[in-house]
């Protein structure tokens, strides 16, 4: 695959936005002209900001784009794509939350998360091939919802086993796999415009 046909990757991190040891920030390091939705200074919880956010970065790219989400980065990657059209190729959905079931202490609350226009979760199909990337042991969802919800999306779904949710605080930083979900989606990309 030559540069011209190599889709541009946007890390879309969850709401605790830019963590160092964390292997969006890992792979955003590695991967060349990388790009990375900017931490929001102020109303970080606002669902219509983030993916104000998202959109922004997208329109400065012109090409095909791989999104790699996380956590609530998923969560902004789906309600986006529920109002825009652009460019992207795939998406790598890694560990989703499950806004509509209340979280662990620490964590929004449903009423916070409501008022704020994250849920009721999207339950339509994604206009782009996408890989969600579930843990059978995370904190904020259940590995059977977290099925449901790639079913809903049209995205395939793989079983990452007991990661947590695949984050420093569960003990995970650089994330090779990543890169391979990554490989396997630009050159799905790159066949596609091809």
């Amino acid at each position: 695959m030559s540069p011209r046909t190599r889709p541009t990757v946007v890390i879309v991190p969850g709401l605790r936005d830019h963590v160092p040891d964390h292997w969006q920030t890992i792979l955003a390091d590695k991967i060349a002209g990388a790009r990375t939705v900017p931490p929001l200074e102020k109303d970080g919880l606002c669902r219509d900001a983030r993916v104000a956010a998202l959109d922004e970065v997208l329109s400065e790219i012109s090409g095909p784009v791989v999104l790699v989400a996380h956590s609530a980065g998923v969560m902004t990657t789906v309600h986006w794509a529920q109002r825009h059209r652009r460019p992207v190729q795939g998406a790598l959905l890694a560990t989703p939350p499950d806004f509509d079931t209340p979280l662990p202490d620490g964590y929004p609350t449903p009423d916070a998360l409501r008022e704020n226009g994250w849920t009721p979760t999207p339950r339509t199909p994604l206009p782009f091939p996408s890989i969600v990337a579930a843990s059978t042991n995370d904190p904020l969802a259940y590995a059977e919802r977290v099925a449901d919800l790639a079913r809903a999306w049209g995205s395939r779904l793989v079983d990452l086993g007991p990661v947590g949710h695949l984050n420093p605080a569960s003990g995970h930083g650089a994330w090779p796999r990543a890169e391979e979900f990554v490989r396997e989606l630009s050159q799905a990309a790159s066949g596609m415009s091809a």
